[in-house]
């Protein structure tokens, strides 16, 4: 068997011419195509890898803004608890304060009220007092209780100042003496001696009556009353039964 070597050298050309024709106008093209492909691929892999860094960086920033954001309402949740505390107990004292007062006032009126009327009680039985003793001394009016009266004015007139005494006597009006009875007239010549001699002189001397005395011997003059009598007695009793607390 013989080989064509021309044909086969033509074929042979004719592959080199194919393979050059493909790489010419085929692979290269292809293969710069790739490249483009390849280099395009590696920028968006580059942005894509420099977005991500961004979307990471703002996703950080997201969260420290978070956190901030969760700090400053903690921190405002707690100003506001603070608050509402401090007014709480704020209002709280101030209605304590209110209570008290007005728990001081109440007392201070029930006070008033238990002293008014106890000072009430008190003189509403002083004046029972006073109308009672009243009564029962004017049964014991005799001439042995106008007599001690009798010793306590002379006693009393002798106690006045020598210059009130001698205002008396010098006086021209004339001076009253005032029974609670009207006496006998031996019993009113003793009494009209015996308040001369005390005062010392010989002024002109009235008598009058008074019932409402009960008893006693008084003398009174127009800016003058030597009060002596159960009537002053007891109306003294009753204003210091009254001005007790």
């Amino acid at each position: 068997m013989t080989l064509d070597w021309w044909g086969l050298s033509l074929q042979a050309v004719n592959v080199l011419i194919l393979v050059w024709l493909l790489g010419r106008v085929f692979w290269r093209p292809v293969a710069d195509a790739i490249s483009r492909r390849q280099e395009a691929a590696v920028a968006m892999l580059d942005e894509g890898k420099a977005l991500q860094a961004k979307v990471d960086v703002q996703l950080a920033e997201i969260d420290e803004t978070r956190r901030g954001i969760a700090s400053e309402r903690e921190a405002i949740l707690a100003e506001a608890m603070a608050t509402a505390d401090a007014v709480a107990k704020a209002t709280l004292r101030d209605a304590q304060t209110r209570a008290d007062t007005l728990i001081g006032a109440a007392r201070t009126a029930i006070d008033r009220d238990k002293h008014d009327a106890r000072k009430e009680n008190a003189a509403k039985v002083a004046e029972l007092s006073v109308e009672i003793a009243a009564r029962l001394l004017g049964r014991f009016s005799s001439s042995v209780i106008q007599a001690a009266f009798l010793e306590q004015l002379v006693e009393a007139i002798a106690n006045l100042s020598p210059s009130d005494r001698a205002a008396l006597t010098a006086s021209e009006t004339v001076i009253e003496i005032v029974t609670a009875s009207e006496p006998e007239d031996v019993e009113m010549a003793g009494i009209e001696k015996a308040v001369k001699n005390a005062l010392g002189g010989t002024p002109g001397i009235r008598f009058v009556t008074d019932p409402d005395m009960i008893a006693g011997l008084e003398l009174r003059q127009a800016h003058f009353v030597l009060r002596n009598s159960w009537r002053a007695d007891l109306e003294t009793i009753r204003k210091e039964v009254a001005n007790v607390d």
